[in-house]
């Protein structure tokens, strides 16, 4: 039988990795973080596919296509893949932080309705 966990030489467990997703959203600005609303942070080890491409997801209805939106409505979720981080990162731990810190930087910019084409041409994607 073959695990098909990734490999790469960190070993956290999914409390620690949620604790360094935490640690990196404190390090961002406050104008990033302050105007949202209704968002919570989700660690989960892969997507639903079981892939190692997807770093990041936002689940829910950005900013900028909002109508009536507020009391009652589910949270938007912002999810942080495990497992596809830690192989991105290849077993460096400078180098996990630096893609987790992108891809919340990315997956909130979804959020305030910034889309991947302009997050390419801004070099977040």
């Amino acid at each position: 039988m073959t695990d098909d966990r990734a490999s790469t030489g960190l070993d956290l467990d999914p409390e620690a990795f949620e604790a360094l997703v935490i640690d990196e959203l404190d390090e961002l600005p406050d104008e990033m973080v302050e105007g949202l609303e209704n968002v919570i942070f989700v660690t989960e080890d892969r997507p639903a596919d079981g892939s190692l491409d997807l770093l990041g997801l936002y689940e829910g209805t950005a900013l900028t296509d909002r109508g009536q939106y507020g009391f009652g409505e589910l949270p938007d979720r912002i999810i942080l893949y495990r497992e596809p981080l830690l192989a991105a990162a290849e077993g460096d731990l400078e180098a996990l932080r630096d893609e987790i810190h992108v891809t919340l930087v990315h997956e909130i910019a979804h959020y305030y309705g910034i889309d991947d084409d302009e997050l390419h041409r801004l070099g977040w994607a």
